[in-house]
């Protein structure tokens, strides 16, 4: 457990927080799938893909635009973070070469 703690997590963490970064965007912009699997209840199981795809068929652009700008806004502020703690792990591994 020693050796998995303090020499292979740390390694893999950032590969690790990225992979999860990815699923997790790629969850966030699927359409079809997640439709069937969740049901699509109204203010239970919708989706964010469902939402701005119903408001543009309302013609309510700055509803669908406001999801959207939403949604990325969320997608930059978690890519930030990750790079932040990827520069962090860099740093922190220099200084435990030296």
């Amino acid at each position: 457990m020693q050796i998995f703690s303090l020499v292979i997590f740390p390694a893999i963490l950032p590969a690790l927080l990225t992979g999860a970064a990815l699923a997790f965007a790629r969850a966030l912009g699927e359409y079809g799938s997640v439709i069937f699997i969740a049901g699509n209840m109204p203010m239970v199981s919708e989706i964010t893909p469902l939402l701005i795809i119903t408001k543009l068929e309302q013609y309510d652009y700055a509803g669908a635009t406001a999801i959207a700008v939403v949604m990325l806004g969320a997608s930059f502020i978690m890519l930030l973070a990750i790079n932040l703690l990827q520069a962090w792990m860099r740093r922190e591994g220099q200084k435990e070469k030296r």
